[in-house]
């Protein structure tokens, strides 16, 4: 039997790696985990120029999108299995991962595969974008389930320091009820007999209205953002004292607040790709502001304008003048990992701008620490 980690070690280096086993063949299961992998990377020209050279799923044996679905499903564990079904869609884009309906109603949802259908949902006929609609029901479900649990923390109400009417053992005072009751303290058995315990009181805070507005750029590289940004402004919807808008840019301007309660039909209408005019959205969403002082503008975008960056920051400093908080984000994303222009990110900074990248839960707690205010 061939020793695991050098077993490993012949599956990563593909063909060329024979010498780690000395010459042994793989066994069945092994090979069937080489093939697999061969059938995806086989196709990387960089591999090949390093000398990494596979089969690529030539031969009798080869393998179409649908069984090699299957077999890596069987073979290897599902944190791989999502791996390389977001290589085989994002760097090798085969898309029939996602517009083949056999292929869609047996792939199990994750947030690869979302990306990919947003990213590919105009190549759908109508049959297989209601498939492709189980993948972004799923994964944007879960992504609810998650964040509107951030949400309500940062929206909770803070504990008042006064007795409360409600009797809960969550909301017990020890300190005042200590205090209150030294004069029952009983030094022959060295207990403290209660008479009067007291508990805090939970007071809602006092939300005047605050307007939210995420302006989102839907190019192809804001793709996460654009999930999260629809998954936040659903959340946020409906709070008490919060307003909430969500506009779509890129040369044109799209208003989808009618669907903010509805992410997964927002998504659908999403339309990612295209050219950008951060200013023209920066614009209207300055317009859309009611009560300046109670205004969080979002800007999401990489700041690669198209448009016209001396206006962009014109209407930047604007808001930020008038009292509005301005973020500028180049990431709103689980990993807040941010690529955008540097240059015009400091010339937004300058204006008057937050500039940098944020988690949801990071955006929600901004909002729930002005709103509270």
């Amino acid at each position: 039997m061939a020793d695991p980690t050098l077993e490993r070690w012949r599956l990563l280096l593909g063909e060329p790696g024979a010498a780690c086993l000395g010459g042994q063949p793989l066994d069945p299961r092994a090979a069937a985990r080489d093939a697999a992998l061969d059938w995806l990377y086989g196709r990387d020209e960089d591999l090949r120029r390093r000398g990494v050279r596979r089969q690529g799923g030539s031969g009798p044996s080869s393998l179409t999108t649908f069984g090699w679905l299957d077999d890596i499903a069987r073979l290897f564990p599902k944190e791989t299995v999502e791996r390389l079904q977001r290589d085989a869609v994002e760097r090798y884009e085969i898309h029939d991962v996602v517009t083949d309906p056999d292929v869609l109603a047996r792939i199990e949802p994750n947030p690869a595969l979302l990306q990919a259908v947003l990213r590919t949902k105009h190549l759908m006929n109508p049959q297989v974008l209601r498939l492709a609609r189980r993948i972004v029901e799923r994964v944007v479900g879960q992504l609810m389930d998650r964040l509107a649990t951030e949400v309500r923390s940062a929206f909770t109400g803070a504990r008042a320091r006064r007795a409360g009417r409600l009797r809960r053992a969550r909301d017990f005072d020890v300190v005042r009820t200590v205090r209150a009751n030294l004069g029952r303290y009983q030094p022959e058995t060295g207990k403290l007999v209660i008479e009067t315990p007291l508990f805090f009181s939970r007071t809602r805070r006092h939300l005047q209205p605050w307007q939210v507005i995420l302006l989102v750029d839907q190019s192809g590289s804001m793709v996460e953002s654009v999930i999260h940004s629809a998954v936040t402004a659903a959340c946020l919807w409906g709070l008490p004292g919060v307003r909430t808008h969500l506009v779509a840019f890129d040369t044109d301007v799209v208003d989808l607040t009618s669907d903010v309660d509805d992410p997964v039909e927002l998504l659908m209408k999403v339309q990612l790709g295209g050219g950008t005019d951060i200013a023209r959205a920066a614009a209207y969403g300055a317009g859309l502001v009611e009560q300046p002082r109670r205004a969080i503008v979002v800007l999401i975008s990489d700041f690669y304008e198209g448009g016209d960056p001396h206006r962009l920051v014109r209407v930047v400093r604007g808001l930020a003048e008038q009292g509005s908080k301005v973020l500028c984000l180049a990431a709103l994303d689980e990993q807040a990992d941010p690529a955008y222009d540097r240059e015009l990110g400091q010339r937004l900074a300058d204006a008057g701008a937050h500039v940098g990248a944020m988690t949801p839960g990071e955006l929600a707690s901004f909002v729930a620490e002005h709103v509270g205010r």
